[in-house]
């Protein structure tokens, strides 16, 4: 049965997915994806692109010009229709992006309902902030966030999608949100809530917020700014900061930061798959982005085409569909965490997971150097290593480990 705190999220990009760019061509992918462990599967905006002020070749997927229509370079309505059948039928959830906040140039309300666009002094359309190829909503007209959740409204009714991750949720104000949510949750109730924000107020209408202070944070960590004592203390503020009830949604990589900013190998090089690791036993939600599980090493084109090459057997297939299984069975989760500081200065990222009497054991070592010495530890027992099915003792709240550079362990009881 799905339960958000053990799920986790694998972000599509359509475009670029494979070479064909097409809805029919990702679905081929959906048994793999499957046999992995993924359980719900985020679309970026499937909507027609605006083509005035087009950047690049083939623009933003950011640039809405219909909200109620499929962009006819994925395939048409009947394609993703089929595609959520699939999904469904193999126990995934399916999420669309949605872009409240702005606009395409030639978005078909700019011709009905001109009213629902913000004007410069001159009376045009303006853009928010730089970004020139799309254009401010007024979130003031009540008619046009009338339209804006029947437009929501469209793909549950039509397509039986499961829910919405929201660009920009915070340039959205709160209070349409938390209309829209109870609105459209009254019509299929369980529907998932993503919000691209770190405002904790907005946990008001969203389950599950960004953790981008944490992945910077690990930018900082790689390049010597901050420690491990640092890195866990940001961890215990954020905890303080949100409500108990907040999801948080942890990465290594996303679509921006991709194309923008770097691979996750560009950015933590030996650290990806520890941080990786973190991501998916901390708590709150792991996310996978297209191609992670290649693993897939270059910045993919924004505006233009490219495509991933996939090989017949992804190198790192196993290594999430292990943290998946972990997630989804070890009964330590959801459990409270309990950082493990003795080896801090050494650079070892430690916490305990409990819930009730499960323990599960997570030891990375981002340090420069291998690691070869002990834990105290509030437990006792065997404890198996999940990738390596090797075994450790605790003895007398002891445990011998040995990590390479780099490396981590997860530790199952027994």
């Amino acid at each position: 049965m799905f339960s958000m705190n053990n799920t986790n999220i694998y972000e599509v990009n359509i475009r670029q997915y494979t070479a064909e760019g097409t809805i029919a061509a990702f679905k081929k992918h959906l048994p793999r994806l499957k046999e992995m462990g993924v359980q719900v599967l985020w679309f970026m905006p499937i909507h027609p692109i605006g083509e005035i002020n087009r950047k690049g070749t083939l623009g933003s997927y950011y640039s809405i010009k219909n909200y109620k229509q499929v962009n006819p370079e994925f395939g048409n309505e009947e394609d993703f229709k089929d595609l959520v059948e699939t999904a469904h039928s193999m126990d995934m959830k399916v999420i669309i992006d949605w872009v409240a906040n702005h606009a395409a140039w030639d978005n078909d309300w700019t011709l009905t309902n001109p009213d629902f666009f913000l004007r410069d002094e001159a009376g045009n359309f303006k853009a928010p902030f730089d970004w020139d190829d799309v254009i401010q909503v007024d979130h003031s007209n009540e008619m046009q966030q009338d339209a804006m959740i029947a437009s929501m409204q469209f793909w549950i009714d039509n397509f039986d999608i499961d829910g919405f991750r929201a660009d920009l949720a915070h340039l959205t104000p709160l209070p349409f949100w938390k209309n829209a949510r109870h609105l459209l949750d009254t019509l299929k109730p369980g529907l998932i809530w993503l919000a691209e924000t770190e405002e904790p107020n907005y946990h008001e209408a969203f389950d599950i917020s960004y953790t981008w202070e944490w992945m910077h944070a690990c930018e900082k960590f790689v390049k010597k700014e901050t420690t491990v004592t640092g890195l866990v203390e940001l961890l215990k503020r954020q905890k303080e900061n949100f409500p108990l009830h907040a999801m948080r949604l942890f990465f290594t990589t996303n679509h921006d930061e991709n194309s923008w900013n770097g691979t996750e190998y560009e950015k933590f090089g030996r650290l990806a798959k520890a941080f990786a690791v973190f991501s998916f036993m901390y708590g709150g939600i792991p996310l996978i982005y297209s191609g992670q599980e290649i693993p897939n090493t270059k910045r993919l084109k924004f505006f233009d085409k490219d495509w991933l090459e996939w090989p017949d057997g992804p190198a790192l297939h196993n290594f999430f569909s292990t943290l998946i299984e972990v997630r989804l069975f070890n009964p330590a989760f959801p459990g409270e965490i309990n950082f493990i500081e003795e080896h801090a200065e050494e650079n070892i990222l430690a916490f305990k997971k409990r819930n009730g009497d499960n323990d599960l054991i997570v030891l990375l070592n981002l340090g420069e150097i291998y690691f070869d010495g002990e834990f105290k530890f509030d437990a006792e027992g065997t404890f198996i290593e999940k990738f390596s099915n090797a075994s450790y003792k605790v003895e007398n709240k002891r445990m011998k480990v040995f990590i390479e550079s780099g490396g981590f362990l997860v530790l199952e009881k027994k």
